[in-house]
């Protein structure tokens, strides 16, 4: 009988922490409401705090500083947005490579980080209006006399993996992937990584964002010793990646952008972190 009690005990203390266990469950989705019908903006307005994803190694977009503080061009910018509905950002590093993975979960709100809009992408999510246009270059050391993709023929690249390049490679593989020793490029968690290796000489190109690129290289001391040449995949544009069917998410975030183009803020932040308009979509439609 002793026995049979205490087994009565086990069991119902189970289900107990099971019910418990479901009940947490329940409340994490209903912060965004499912992946095909979220309301992210209607629990964001609430707690006035949304969640922003990042790779913090990605100058000029968004980046640690070394002591430790979150800044860059993204961020100014999602801070600006949102401080227009009085909602604070909360910037949140996470590996690159699961972007859409981390968004989809609900650990973050928005991917907001040089995220480059296209095709493969929007199957899985939805993207706010394209702020900025940017292209691949082909970074190399000078003394490697790499002029073109055709001078990569039989040496090592390296690409950020998860990055609009290594989709990019991919995708088109009689650009560039098929001339690369092993028909493969090495795989970067970050570009700073990538960096070290093409200093080192371990790769002889690294495929980036052009962004990027100008940024890292005018901070370099060295930066006489690289060479940039045009990338032979299309351009492409950045947008804030959010959850399918976050709609009114999107209508906020384009509203915000295309009133910051109109008020001059968005100006500022340009000539902040670039010293010109660079080529925006938004700045466009300001008369």
């Amino acid at each position: 009988m002793l026995k049979a009690f205490k087994r009565l005990l086990l069991i119902t203390s189970l289900l107990l922490i099971t019910v418990g266990l479901s009940g947490c469950g329940v409340r994490y989705v209903s912060r965004q409401g499912s992946q095909e019908n979220p309301d992210t903006w209607s629990t964001v307005s609430k707690q006035k705090k949304i969640i922003v994803g990042l790779d913090d190694s990605f100058v000029p977009m968004g980046f640690q500083t070394k002591s430790g503080k979150i800044v860059g061009y993204d961020v100014d910018l999602a801070r600006a947005v949102f401080k227009q509905y009085g909602i604070k950002v909360d910037f949140q590093p996470i590996d690159w490579s699961m972007n859409v993975t981390e968004l989809r979960n609900g650990t973050i709100d928005l991917i907001w980080n040089g995220f480059s809009i296209n095709p493969q992408r929007a199957k899985k999510i939805t993207f706010s209006e394209p702020y900025l246009i940017n292209d691949q270059v082909l970074v190399s050391k000078k003394n490697q006399h790499i002029n073109s993709f055709a001078d990569m023929k039989g040496k090592v690249a390296g690409v950020q993996n998860g990055s609009a390049g290594a989709m990019d490679i991919d995708n088109q593989p009689k650009l560039l992937k098929d001339k690369i020793k092993g028909h493969e490029p090495i795989l970067y968690d970050t570009f700073t990584d990538a960096f070290i290796d093409l200093n080192a000489n371990r790769i002889q190109g690294l495929l980036i964002d052009s962004i990027y690129a100008g940024y890292y290289l005018e901070h370099q001391p060295n930066q006489s010793s690289f060479k940039s040449v045009p990338s032979e995949f299309p351009k492409e544009e950045y947008g804030v990646g959010m959850r399918k069917g976050d709609t009114v998410l999107k209508k906020k975030i384009d509203q915000g952008l295309n009133r910051l183009a109109k008020n001059g803020e968005l100006h500022k932040i340009n000539m902040k972190w670039f010293g010109t308009d660079r080529d925006s979509p938004l700045m466009k439609n300001v008369k």
